[in-house]
């Protein structure tokens, strides 16, 4: 009889959580796939709410938001995040900016690092390898084609590169589709068949800020900015970190 009873406390207490238990969804920037992999599982383990998360550029993101495409949270570069303020698709002053990333490059696993130290070096190593990969649409993507072009050697580099509109570019370069790949180090770090050569040199570098913001329509706002506190704690941010990330 006590065990009979003890049985249905624990089946009223699973059933009250899966009551409880809500659905989060979410639209989040590849520069932050890595980390929010990680953060959102120990979240999920520790609340039993879910997320549904979709990962892409954060210039594609944006388009789909709008497009009209409803979510309860944004994760975007910070200027992105504004703009969506600013025109009521997210609720005010709900911006708080998570992490920021250079620019850095990576090649396959066990091949010689080039010298990537100056802009006279990472020139010629551009010149020099036989393939770059970088997106057409992420912020690193459009930033780096510019750096090239600083160079002068845009015509060059752009002739032999594979330029995806989004995803993340070490997989390329892992599957050896391309010699060299450029994105942010948050994207490049992890990867498995590729190494992290090092970040853009001196002022060629260019960091970028990633904030979360909660949408106006969002089911229930509360849950999300619970959400958005959790994703800056300590324990988070120790993740963001160990993902080739800088805390703000």
């Amino acid at each position: 009889m006590f065990l009979r009873k003890i049985c249905c406390i624990y089946v009223l207490l699973f059933i009250n959580i899966q009551v409880m238990a809500a659905d989060i969804t979410l639209l989040a920037s590849t520069g932050v796939s890595s980390m929010m992999k990680v953060v959102l599982l120990d979240f999920e383990k520790k609340t039993g709410h879910h997320i549904k998360v979709s990962y892409d550029t954060s210039n594609l993101l944006m388009k789909r938001i709008q497009a009209g495409e409803s979510v309860d949270l944004v994760i975007l570069t910070a200027p992105l995040i504004d703009e969506l303020t600013q025109s009521g698709k997210l609720t005010s002053g709900s911006r708080v900016d998570l992490a920021k990333s250079g620019i850095g490059v990576a090649i396959q696993s066990g091949k010689t690092k080039p010298d990537i130290s100056s802009p006279e070096a990472l020139k010629k190593a551009l010149l020099e390898t036989s393939s770059v990969a970088y997106t057409a649409t992420g912020a690193s993507g459009i930033y780096f084609s510019k750096v090239i072009d600083q160079l002068g050697i845009g015509d060059q580099v752009k002739a032999k590169s594979k330029t995806p509109p989004g995803g993340i570019i070490a997989e390329i370069v892992a599957k050896g589709e391309a010699e060299m790949g450029v994105q942010m180090i948050s994207e490049l770090t992890n990867v498995k068949g590729t190494q992290l050569v090092g970040p853009l040199p001196g002022n060629l570098q260019m960091f970028t800020i990633f904030s979360a913001g909660v949408m106006k329509d969002a089911k229930d706002p509360q849950l999300v900015k619970s959400l958005i506190q959790f994703l800056s704690t300590q324990e988070s941010v120790a993740v963001y970190k160990k993902q080739g990330m800088e805390p703000i």
